[in-house]
């Protein structure tokens, strides 16, 4: 495969990212964060909110990644073939850890959003991976 299909895969992949980085900004209210974070301490919603938020500027990270350095994680240069290995791994992971290890019934209420994020990180590990083999 060309260096230009990686590229194309690589700028899916940062697209899917950047997707993922705007479903956020709607998010905690589908999934009534408020409520069940209210009988949390204050604290530990704070410490919530900073990590999702911490995520989130890492998932936009990767999406700028993806789109403005696509040659490089395509195998132009060892750390890009790195990141791209370590970017196939994270969201392999997280596919994983959303069909094993999320509760069930909150998986099947969201429905579509659920069957909509694991083809998002699917897509993007599935990308970030064959991109990583070019030699």
């Amino acid at each position: 495969m060309s260096l230009t299909l990686y590229v194309r895969l690589l700028w899916l992949a940062g697209a899917i990212q950047f997707g993922i980085v705007v479903a956020n900004a709607w998010l905690p209210g589908k999934l009534r964060v408020k409520q069940g974070l209210g009988s949390a301490p204050p604290f530990l919603r704070q410490i919530f909110y900073v990590h999702w938020i911490y995520i989130v500027l890492v998932v936009g990270l990767f999406s700028g990644l993806c789109l403005l350095f696509p040659a490089d994680l395509a195998g132009r240069s060892p750390l890009g073939r790195l990141l791209s290995a370590f970017l196939a791994c994270f969201w392999l992971l997280r596919v994983f850890l959303q069909w094993f290890y999320y509760d069930k019934p909150s998986r099947k209420e969201l429905g579509d959003s659920t069957r909509c994020t694991s083809a998002a990180c699917w897509r993007s590990s599935l990308s970030l991976g064959w991109s990583r083999c070019i030699p």
